[in-house]
């Protein structure tokens, strides 16, 4: 794969109708952020926390629009009551990817227990969730996991693996992980 995962991940987006965009901002999605802000036909939203993302997608599909929601996993907690009481108990339709920490190679402790606990408590409240391990699998997985979402109101997270996204290496007595 020459391009960017983002490349055709913004190209799904269009071919599946997706017109807003909510995300919490990330490294691992800057390009794929950009390229949504960039595109008139997409209104992107940056929201305070992942949660917000939740109820923009419901209130985009009251309102007759398809949406995705972006965000890191350690922000993944934040969303799990929004989810699980009004998106899977009311039958809406999420699309959601999901950049990981705590995986492969992570340098930083406090990623770690959020990151393993990602797919599991996804799961456990009825969000189909797909694993992304090389860059040559997100494609196939932000296509298929449009498809599913929104031909069959199920909530899905695409995960992208730190083999993907890259791992970073946390060093003491800094507040930020270097890559």
């Amino acid at each position: 794969m020459d391009e960017h995962w983002s490349v055709d991940g913004h190209r799904h987006f269009k071919a599946a109708g997706i017109r807003q965009v909510a995300y919490v901002p990330d490294a691992g999605l800057t390009k794929l952020i950009e390229r949504c802000r960039e595109d008139n036909e997409i209104e992107t939203v940056m929201c305070a926390t992942e949660e917000e993302g939740i109820g923009l997608a419901a209130g985009a599909w009251l309102a007759g629009q398809k949406s995705a929601v972006l965000m890191q996993s350690s922000g993944v907690g934040n969303t799990i009551n929004a989810i699980a009481s009004l998106i899977t108990s009311a039958h809406f339709p999420l699309f959601t990817i999901v950049t990981m920490r705590g995986q492969w190679g992570e340098g930083n402790p406090w990623q770690v227990p959020m990151g393993q606990a990602v797919a599991p408590v996804l799961e456990a409240i009825g969000v189909k969730t797909f694993q992304a391990d090389t860059a040559a699998d997100v494609s196939p997985m932000i296509e298929a996991g449009l498809r599913m979402a929104y031909s069959t109101d199920q909530a899905i997270a695409v995960l992208v693996s730190q083999r993907v996204i890259g791992s970073k290496v946390w060093v003491a007595g800094s507040s930020e992980g270097k890559p």
